[in-house]
């Protein structure tokens, strides 16, 4: 090799050295912008009303919310305040459910917590409320799951315990650990 193209070479390899730390700069803004961007919602909405279909056309469950955000990157939508009825049966009143903060997630599965009600619009029905503070509701399968304290009100009588599961569709609830029941009017 001449001197010529040995100096070339070192000038370059000089030039590559220098500017190397500047190369690796330009280029790490960009990848902690896209990771900035999965905590930004994709979109927002306030006060929210969407009502859910299966293929027969009938309504299986209606969200209201104050406020939905929605992140495609994470798999997840937020809500706050939100309201569910679940519809199990068209010729039956629906499940109200209502919470502080829920998220849905892609398996069509919410986390519901702060002051959740569970309230049977059934005149019927052996019990009127539950309140908890979280609850998981597996809207596929339409069951419900909760390893909080639960507090049941019924006609004339409040069970409380922690946990309990349910199936909506068979009407089974199952109190996971009992604390106390209370009868009579003054419960």
């Amino acid at each position: 090799m001449s001197r010529l193209t040995l100096s070339i070479l070192l000038l370059f390899l000089l030039i590559l050295a220098t500017n190397y730390n500047w190369w690796q700069d330009s280029e790490q803004p960009q990848v902690n912008k896209q990771r900035e961007d999965v905590w930004q919602p994709n979109y927002q909405a306030r006060n929210m009303q969407t009502n859910l279909f299966n293929e027969e056309g009938v309504l299986t469950h209606s969200i209201h919310a104050a406020v939905m955000e929605h992140y495609e990157a994470l798999g997840f939508t937020l809500f706050q305040q939100p309201q569910y009825s679940v519809f199990v049966q068209a010729d039956e009143p629906p499940w109200e459910i209502t919470a502080q903060e829920g998220t849905l997630y892609e398996d069509n599965r919410i986390q519901l917590e702060t002051n959740v009600e569970i309230r049977s619009l059934s005149e019927d029905g052996v019990w009127q409320t539950i309140n908890t503070s979280f609850i998981e509701i597996d809207l596929n399968n339409k069951t419900m799951h909760s390893d909080q304290p639960v507090t049941i009100l019924g006609v004339n009588y409040t069970i409380r315990g922690n946990g309990f599961s349910a199936d909506m569709n068979s009407k089974q609830f199952e109190l996971l650990d009992h604390v106390e029941t209370i009868y009579g009017k003054d419960n």
